[in-house]
């Protein structure tokens, strides 16, 4: 085909390709600069300028364009690079990219993002992966995938307000109960099923198998009552509700994971008021005065928490990393980042950890952001909340 004819092609048809001018020209912006990206860090692919012509071209005839293998493994650990709130950077090269794009159905997507959790979970030896699937096209979303992480925990609400489980995945319950979900035995460690629409279906629900889901039951190494308060957590934090987008080209469904900050569980999951507000359960079993402030018994309960976390998975022989390591590491890779000239975006408020901030060296200091592409996007939420 013609050049001319080509633009004639996109004459005609420009708005049902494309929905409006500035989304096109958008794409191609964002395309070139990543084509351009890539090949000026990959020089075994030479210069860029053959492949800015396949892109362009494809963009004309379709709407969008199809990113090689190579480029979609370049993109993924580029957005990973890219992520002002992750602490984990250093590891960004190491990504495993599990190529799924042909894949659109639910059930297919499921079956994958199973197969994802047992072979990043490795027996505890958790290993950075992503799993992509299709991305939208003109006319026809990507598929979704509704829980924010593969694994998550139920949260029922009771009438009096309180709940049992997870308060923050008490929407996602509740969407799922009126999908069909009958619920779980009500523990506070249900695990919720996945929730996955496809384009032009209904969403479906798909039940975790055990045998995907590796789960460490917390002890201390000091207080044997410890073993008591019954918690536990999940080994790998897959992350499902963000959108990879690559080159103006978004995959809404694309889980990934890295492995577990200790501080993730113990200071955030099983430690927050809003989570499931374990700081007043620990301090009454170590003793403390919690009728003053100024006890700091939240402190000292907050710490003994972390240790707990931190000992059980080392125990279970499951990967997890301690925030003073984490942040070391960090600031190697922010270093690395610097020789190599590249701009290392950060969110201070996310990278200095939740507990200890000022006795890590990632808090005397400060950090510039900005929204680089490749990246990872947060989708918005497919339901609604009860507020």
């Amino acid at each position: 085909m013609s050049s001319t004819v080509r633009k004639g092609l996109f004459r005609r048809s420009a708005e049902e390709l494309y929905g409006s001018a500035e989304r096109h020209a958008a794409l191609l912006r964002e395309a070139a600069e990543f084509v351009e990206l890539f090949h000026s860090e990959s020089p075994d692919y030479g210069p860029a300028d053959r492949r800015l012509r396949e892109v362009y071209d494809e963009i004309a005839l379709s709407g969008s364009y199809t990113h090689t293998k190579a480029e979609l493994e370049f993109g993924a650990r580029v957005a990973w690079r890219n992520s002002s709130r992750c602490i984990g950077r250093l590891y960004w090269r190491s990504l495993r990219i599990r190529d799924r794009r042909e894949m659109t159905g639910a059930d297919e997507i499921a079956a994958e993002s199973f197969e994802h959790l047992t072979e990043t979970t490795a027996g505890g030896r958790i290993r950075p992966t992503i799993t992509v699937f299709a991305p939208d096209r003109p006319g026809v979303p990507g598929p979704r995938i509704w829980n924010d992480q593969l694994i998550r925990y139920a949260g029922y609400r009771l009438p009096d307000g309180g709940v049992v489980g997870d308060p923050m995945t008490a929407d996602l319950t509740r969407v799922a109960r009126d999908l069909g979900w009958p619920g779980g035995p009500r523990t506070p460690f249900d695990l919720l099923p996945l929730v996955i629409r496809s384009a032009g279906e209904s969403p479906k629900l798909f039940d975790l198998p055990r045998d995907v889901v590796l789960e460490v039951p917390l002890t201390h190494p000091d207080f044997p009552w410890f073993a008591e308060l019954g918690l536990r957590w999940h080994a790998v934090p897959a992350i499902s509700n963000m959108s990879l987008e690559i080159g103006g080209i978004r995959y809404p469904a694309a889980p990934f994971n890295g492995w577990y900050m200790g501080t993730e569980i113990g200071a955030r999951n099983l430690g927050d008021v809003g989570r499931y507000d374990q700081l007043p359960v620990v301090a009454a079993r170590l003793g403390l005065d919690t009728r003053r402030e100024m006890t700091l018994w939240r402190d000292r309960a907050l710490v003994e928490l972390n240790v707990a976390v931190l000992h059980s998975f080392r125990a279970a022989g499951v990967a997890i990393a301690d925030h003073h390591t984490e942040s070391r590491r960090f600031l190697t890779h922010l270093a690395r980042e610097e020789r190599a000239g590249r701009m290392c975006p950060v969110d201070w408020s996310w990278i200095v950890p939740p507990i200890s901030g000022s006795a890590t060296p990632v808090f005397h200091r400060s950090y510039d952001d900005a929204d680089l592409r490749p990246r990872y996007v947060r989708n918005a939420c497919p339901y609604g909340t009860a507020g």
